[in-house]
């Protein structure tokens, strides 16, 4: 019953900083398998640039070569807005209610969780795991009241407690920081830069096979 990673993005387009931090938990929590999961319909953010096909094309020529990194396009396939939390109760059916499910996101996505669909059901869930920059602190009143709050009800001491329940912890886990973003990414390719070595080399060929991201 080794656990499973649940990755969400727009991946628009994927790029290292998605990859390096996911390779990082697979590894450091000793994940079977991470889904990588290309939204829909963001809620919480506007139309993505690119179409749903190629954000997943590009998702696929990332990760084809990864062993345990996984094309999942459920939400893709589902109408309306892509929610986390039916996307778990998807997971969940799938794998059982025994099977441990790790919820992998970064530090701000943590921070506006209070605003995501019905975000007090993903604990029930799955584990929340946050990963964060070295240096990142969570504390007192920097956090939100409901984060303060989901901290203080499911507290973990340390990693190897999550593997011995499905769902209801909260873990903050230090990975490698990348100080890059796919709108930084869009922007500089809109630009006429370079983004080789921000992205997997088959994403960049892609890319500009594609002609994306560029201005009219």
């Amino acid at each position: 019953m080794s656990p499973i990673g649940v990755f969400g993005g727009t991946f628009d387009p994927v790029h290292v900083g998605h990859l390096r931090p996911a390779l990082e938990l697979q590894q450091q929590l000793g994940l079977q398998r991470v889904h990588f999961i290309p939204c829909h319909i963001p809620p919480h953010r506007g139309e993505p640039h690119a179409t749903a096909e190629q954000r997943c094309e590009m998702l696929r020529l990332a990760i084809e070569k990864e062993p345990g990194f996984v094309l999942d396009r459920r939400e893709l396939e589902r109408d309306g807005p892509s929610y986390m939390v039916e996307t778990l109760k998807s997971l969940r059916a799938e794998y059982g209610g025994q099977r441990p499910l790790f919820l992998l996101i970064g530090g701000d996505a943590f921070l506006g969780l209070p605003d995501w669909y019905h975000w007090q059901e993903i604990i029930g869930l799955a584990h929340i795991v946050v990963a964060h920059r070295p240096g990142w602190r969570v504390a007192g009143e920097a956090l939100p009241l409901p984060l303060r709050e989901l901290l203080a009800q499911h507290p973990i001491r340390e990693a190897g407690q999550l593997a011995s329940a499905p769902a209801g912890g909260v873990w903050l886990q230090t990975v490698t920081p990348f100080d890059i973003s796919a709108t930084a990414i869009r922007r500089m390719i809109e630009g006429g830069e370079s983004a080789n070595f921000l992205l997997p080399q088959p994403v960049w060929d892609y890319i500009r096979h594609q002609n994306l991201y560029r201005s009219e």
